[in-house]
């Protein structure tokens, strides 16, 4: 499964562990400026238990064209809803989802593991074109054309979006039910160097709101609300 050390990625890895499965977690090192999720995914594979983590290096900000991994693009701060509903935002870093599917179906074509598990949400971030589930489905039917063990596996390969159609509080809400201690998660796009979130970028208004509708205190540090 691939886990960011974010809010969803944490809560996919809990139900897949509640579903029985033996979890092989995958993080990247992909030229991201918030790279402190990093630490926050090893914490979590220690604490939650998984079979083994990787953490595997590319460059994606060698192309840039995202506000995540180009040093020229600030990260959005302070939105209104109606912003965070319209268009594709700058956060959006090009071709990733397909890029880390792509190196999960890889090891798991080693592993002989059948079940890929990411964290895409297909509401709250309607922009990301590669959270949808047109994309996931079109990648799974890809993943089993294009795969030694897809073709001859005698099993299909699948990919599980548990959070797909789920709003940031029901995805915090199924966590609580589950005991994600989410204070060792981050989420925030422009952490300080002590990981501490802004509170201001997208992605810490979202999880502040899905909080906020559980009547739950959000567990992360932040800088300043």
């Amino acid at each position: 499964m691939l886990l960011s050390g974010g809010l969803d990625s944490t809560t996919t890895l809990a139900i897949a562990k509640a579903e029985g499965f033996s979890v092989y977690a995958l993080s990247f090192a992909y030229g991201q400026k918030h790279s402190f999720e990093l630490s926050s995914a090893q914490k979590i594979t220690e604490k939650m238990g998984v079979a083994e983590h990787r953490i595997i290096t590319i460059d994606l900000g060698g192309f840039g064209g995202s506000a995540l991994t180009e040093s020229g693009l600030d990260v959005p701060k302070d939105r209104d809803a109606a912003s965070l509903a319209h268009g594709i935002p700058i956060t959006y870093v090009p071709a990733r989802n397909t890029v880390f599917l792509s190196f999960a179906l890889a090891w798991a074509e080693v592993l002989k593991a059948y079940d890929i598990f990411i964290g895409v949400n297909a509401l709250d971030y309607s922009g990301y074109p590669d959270c949808r589930p047109e994309f996931i489905k079109s990648f799974e039917q890809t993943a089993n054309l294009a795969t030694a063990y897809g073709v001859e596996g005698g099993e299909r390969i699948k990919i599980h979006t548990p959070l797909i159609s789920l709003t940031k509080a029901q995805i915090i809400r199924k966590g609580l039910e589950l005991g994600v201690d989410y204070s060792l998660t981050t989420s925030c796009y422009d952490p300080d160097a002590s990981g501490n979130a802004c509170g201001h970028c997208d992605a810490c208004q979202l999880r502040l709101k899905g909080f906020r509708e559980n009547q739950v205190k959000d567990p992360a540090i932040y800088q300043q609300l």
